[in-house]
């Protein structure tokens, strides 16, 4: 039987029980989503002001979808495969929940072994692979001046890395932007904050795919 004291704590009780069992049953929903951006200057945002560069424009979208998202800023300009495969581990030192890695277009500029490239980015996949961090790999195209059979080579790698399971795979960055003169700044490589934003809405359906994967859901 339960007392006075008893029946006016029960409410109480129950409604203590049920948020308990919410916050457990709801882990991914309790705390911000970090997304490790693994580029070079295309999301380093070289050339832009802070805010119309690719990882500000894209956690605000992400975040206007009702995502709770933070981008942690991993991009160097400057930066190829070999550069971002070295400094993997201090880059994750705070954690990852998720990794965007957008790497290998300093490698066709230097025109630089295509293998190599390969073996930077297998190497990156599988360090966060070990770490269950779900990846989505953005690709690259090299440019002309290297030739026909550079050009295949260096597009075939990202074809055969993009086929990995489990990874969410887009095979070219600057896919509707690259060599276009109005979305692109002076120097016809970085986009401009047209660019950037036609960038965003593009890659948007699978960021938010890459978050679904970090949460689980």
């Amino acid at each position: 039987m339960i007392g006075p004291y008893g029946a006016r704590r029960w409410p109480a009780n129950v409604a203590a029980l049920a948020v308990l069992a919410f916050l457990a049953a709801s882990p991914a929903q309790a705390r911000t989503t970090r997304i490790l951006v693994l580029g070079d200057s295309l999301t380093a945002g070289y050339g832009l002001a802070q805010p119309d560069g690719f990882q500000a424009v894209m956690q605000a979208a992400l975040r206007a979808r009702g995502l709770d998202v933070a981008l942690v800023d991993a991009a160097v300009s400057g930066d190829t495969t070999a550069g971002g495969r070295a400094r993997l581990d201090w880059a994750l030192a705070d954690g990852a929940d998720a990794a965007l890695v957008e790497l290998g277009a300093n490698d066709g500029l230097r025109g630089l072994s295509p293998a190599e490239m390969e073996a930077n980015l297998a190497a990156i996949l599988d360090a966060l692979a070990a770490r269950k961090i779900p990846v989505l790999l953005s690709g690259m195209l090299a440019p002309p001046n290297f030739g026909a059979d550079y050009a295949a080579a260096f597009k075939a790698v990202f074809d055969r890395l993009g086929q990995r399971p489990g990874l969410l795979f887009d095979p070219f960055f600057l896919e509707g932007i690259a060599g276009d003169a109005a979305l692109n700044q002076v120097d016809r490589i970085h986009p401009n904050p047209d660019g950037v934003r036609r960038e965003v809405a593009r890659l948007l359906p699978m960021m938010e795919r890459l978050v679904a994967a970090a949460r689980g859901t």
